[in-house]
């Protein structure tokens, strides 16, 4: 299954490549069989429906802007064996949770084996963002989770970011992220990504990411994890 994963990103990856980055040059026709689809998380005690439709739209997102054939969100939980067919896994929340041991050794092995995970806070809630931090800093003894600066790749794999600016606050919002040795194997966006890229905003209105800048740094992500 693992071996699986791999082949995935590589179809992935070909794919992407003429058909996703905006000033390449299309020469090579893209797999229409190559398929794109966000594994939602069930983790600790969370069935994988805050916000519903987010991992869905993120999906939309990606097929909106490229070939790929998009299907719907799968919902998976960390011991699932279809675990390790998912190479990009999405999960959110409001509230404070913690990952078992058995969990964060499955994570530790996805990631080892070439997993990505896009974590988002809901609406601002300050109890998922700061379980993600503690129980991701877990996972990798010694290797805690750190602001992705503003230099990184991500935050011009497909837009070209700046920065990103939260619309309540006088200051920019950076990424959370997890790494593997040097590679970038989870982000974490807590000033509501999800409400902003999937839902207008609606919920958390006035707060965090403008829509706009949500769906931009959104497919960044996804457009990085898919390419590297």
């Amino acid at each position: 299954m693992i071996t699986f994963m791999r082949i995935r990103h590589l179809l992935l990856l070909g794919a992407l490549a003429f058909s996703l980055l905006p000033l390449r040059a299309q020469d090579v026709p893209v797999d229409k069989n190559t398929t794109f689809f966000v594994g939602r998380l069930k983790y600790s005690q969370n069935d994988g429906s805050d916000c519903g439709g987010v991992a869905e739209e993120l999906g939309h997102l990606l097929g909106k802007a490229s070939t790929i054939e998009v299907q719907e969100e799968k919902k998976i939980r960390l011991a699932d064996d279809s675990l390790y067919e998912t190479p990009f896994l999405f999960m959110n929340g409001h509230d404070d949770f913690v990952l078992s041991d058995t969990e964060l050794a499955n994570l530790r092995k996805y990631f080892v084996h070439g997993g990505f995970l896009l974590g988002s806070g809901c609406c601002n809630a300050p109890g998922f963002p700061i379980a993600w931090r503690r129980e991701f800093s877990r996972i990798f003894p010694g290797n805690p989770v750190r602001k992705i600066p503003y230099d990184h790749l991500i935050y011009r794999t497909f837009y070209k970011m700046d920065h990103l600016r939260a619309l309540d606050k006088n200051q920019d919002i950076y990424l959370d992220g997890l790494f593997y040795g040097d590679d970038l194997v989870a982000v974490m966006c807590e000033d509501g990504l999800c409400c902003s890229f999937a839902m207008g905003n609606e919920c958390n209105a006035g707060h965090g990411l403008a829509p706009d800048d949500g769906r931009q740094i959104a497919l960044n992500i996804a457009v990085y994890a898919l390419t590297h």
